[in-house]
């Protein structure tokens, strides 16, 4: 979604193919729980993540006429490319590559995109599914809509009526399916709503899923699960990681302050079912997902990155889109991020080539 004044918000292949990037607690509530902030003369953000490289290759560039920006989420796609999606309707691919401690990104194509009625989504959350499809979140009602890998809408995937915008549900505007990811198999997709239903404790925010019993079978509305976001911050994007486990994005802004951006861990299978549950809060009876702090990125070395406006760190921008990408050869997680400059001159397309190590 878009982020000016105030706070905001890979699939299964993500995690069985490569990529061309070629290689050369339980509630932990704040980042002082974080490991200790890194030397200057280390890439270490914390003690589990480490960046690697950034890129502004994309930034300010267009294809075919069309502005390649608004990046709101990425995906691992056949070939070893990045298909990525703006909240401005479009679906692109993308040539990323890391060589030598370089990151690189190009344009390669992209398409419009309409949902089954003939309206332009506000699309937030991609996952390529198995047979190549996307599948794709609209922050507008919310919805999930399948698109084949041309961008023409093939079926719309069941939404809860209580999270729909209101008047015809209990979802506040702009603040709904931000998030989209697969879990390893493709048999349950995940959707994160970036901020909390009316009735329901401010930060406190539903994980919908949706289950199959196989790739080609339809999905159908699964168990939701609670997640306590950080005081004014909110989800902007999920990522598997690999064991049932999901990384999460939170990310906020303040004027004259800038972003700030947090990498967590999250175990939704240590979490209760909270479909039923009409009021939600952190002090229900209903367990939320523990999650882990990973880092805070503003503790992420520099890298010689600048900033277009104020941040606590001249490499932050508005962050919005993460998919890991494959494994290092030591087995930490390769993950890729994206930042929406809302096609304004203070903000920055970037890329950003981190890899993690999980904790247990």
């Amino acid at each position: 979604m878009r982020l000016s004044t105030s706070i905001t918000a890979v699939t299964t292949m993500s995690m069985v193919m490569g990529i061309a990037l070629v290689q050369g607690a339980a509630h932990a509530d704040s980042p002082a729980l974080s490991s200790p902030v890194p030397s200057a003369l280390s890439r270490d953000c914390s003690g589990l993540v480490r960046i690697r490289a950034f890129s502004d290759d994309l930034d300010k560039k267009t294809l075919d006429g069309v502005y390649v920006g608004n990046l709101s989420a990425l995906a691992v796609d056949r070939g070893g490319h990045i298909a990525a999606v703006s909240d401005e309707s479009y679906l692109y691919s993308l040539d990323v590559r890391e060589k030598a401690g370089t990151l690189s990104a190009e344009a390669m194509s992209v398409a419009p995109l309409t949902d089954l009625n003939g309206a332009a989504p506000d699309s937030e959350g991609l996952a390529v599914d198995l047979d190549g499809t996307r599948l794709i979140s609209s922050e507008t009602e919310p919805s999930v809509t399948r698109y084949d890998r041309d961008g023409t809408a093939v079926e719309a995937l069941p939404v809860p009526a209580a999270l729909a915008v209101a008047p015809a549900g209990r979802a506040v505007r702009n603040q709904t399916f931000e998030g989209l990811t697969l879990q390893p198999g493709g048999r349950t997709l995940v959707a994160s709503m970036e901020g909390a239903l009316s009735g329901d404790e401010t930060g406190v925010v539903r994980l919908q899923t949706w289950q199959r019993a196989g790739v080609g079978k339809p999905f159908k509305t699964g168990a939701q699960y609670g997640y306590q976001a950080d005081q004014g911050l909110g989800v902007v994007e999920l990522a598997p990681a690999g064991d049932g486990r999901l990384l999460v994005l939170e990310r906020g802004f303040t004027t004259d302050v800038g972003n700030t951006v947090r990498l967590y861990l999250a175990d939704p299978r240590r979490a209760d079912d909270v479909s039923g549950t009409e009021n939600l809060t952190s002090d229900s009876s209903a367990r939320l997902a523990p999650k882990t702090l990973l880092a805070d990125l503003a503790d992420c070395p520099t890298l010689g990155a600048t900033a277009e406006q104020p941040q606590p760190n001249p490499l932050l921008d508005n962050i919005e889109g993460l998919a890991v990408t494959g494994r290092t050869a030591a087995g930490r997680l390769r993950i890729l991020l994206v930042s929406d400059d809302n096609e304004r001159e203070t903000q920055i397309t970037r890329l950003y080539s981190l890899d993690v190590a999980l904790p247990h």
